[in-house]
């Protein structure tokens, strides 16, 4: 990892887990873990249990990040946020594309591109989501799954943005919520695949300064090895997120 260039981001998705005062009282247990770090910590939380993180959070390094966010800054959208009111809550982060809104709520390629989008003009930080099926990967087409993904979302993002506001989440499908995970070398692998695709697509500097995070099934046992991958900046963590104790020592991993 070139920490001259980006700091790792350690980022926890608590799914559809944690009401607002199991959230106020998790963010006050990991508090103490995130104090001084070598990494950036964000835990992305339901929509309800936003303000009682951020209230929670507020005067520490800790960052508050949304699951997800609605393309159009208002409208006839029924049960949909917006990135503006995401804004306005005071909210940093959100995550796009995660593969589980790709497989449960019909998320696109094209929808992820205009909610990145949303989001970027908001002004908000986004988590972008990218990876492939388990028979995407036994047919060898990983690479080019992964490329149109990630070209497609970062349609029409400049490099300034993608530099300071992006960070891609690697998250290989059949390792989200599986126990499964890629071994060091493939999740680098992948991660070194798109670190190429900005350099082809922006340049070699941008692709340097752009924090690529690995997200399938990371947790507190795997994560030193991970980490210690020279294009693995941070992780997006599933089911040790919601654990104080394991997540500090992912935290501790990353600042290593």
């Amino acid at each position: 990892m070139n920490r001259k260039m980006r700091m790792p981001v350690i980022a926890g998705n608590w799914k559809m887990n944690n009401g607002p005062a199991a959230a106020e009282k998790l963010v006050g247990e990991i508090k103490p873990f995130a104090e001084t770090t070598g990494c950036e910590v964000v835990l992305c939380v339901p929509y309800v249990s936003l303000q009682a993180a951020l209230a929670a959070a507020a005067g520490t390094g800790i960052k508050i990040g949304a699951q997800n966010c609605h393309w159009a800054p208002s409208g006839a959208f029924t049960g949909e946020v917006s990135a503006e009111m995401l804004k306005e809550l005071g909210v940093p982060y959100v995550i796009v594309g995660h593969s589980e809104r790709r497989q449960y709520f019909g998320e696109t390629d094209g929808t992820v591109h205009d909610r990145t989008r949303a989001a970027l003009d908001a002004g908000l930080k986004v988590i972008l989501c990218v990876g492939e099926l388990k028979a995407q990967r036994l047919s060898g087409i990983t690479a080019e799954v992964v490329r149109l993904q990630t070209k497609l979302a970062l349609e029409g993002v400049s490099a300034e943005e993608v530099e300071q506001r992006v960070v891609i989440a690697y998250e290989p499908v059949w390792a989200i919520g599986t126990g499964l995970t890629a071994t060091p070398e493939q999740a680098n692998e992948v991660n070194a695949l798109i670190r190429a695709l900005i350099a082809e697509l922006y340049s070699a500097q941008t692709a340097e300064r752009t924090v690529i995070q690995y997200g399938g099934s990371m947790n507190d046992a795997n994560a030193g090895e991970l980490l210690a991958q020279p294009d693995i900046d941070g992780g997006l963590i599933g089911g040790a997120s919601l654990s104080a104790e394991k997540f500090a020592a992912i935290i501790k991993a990353a600042s290593a």
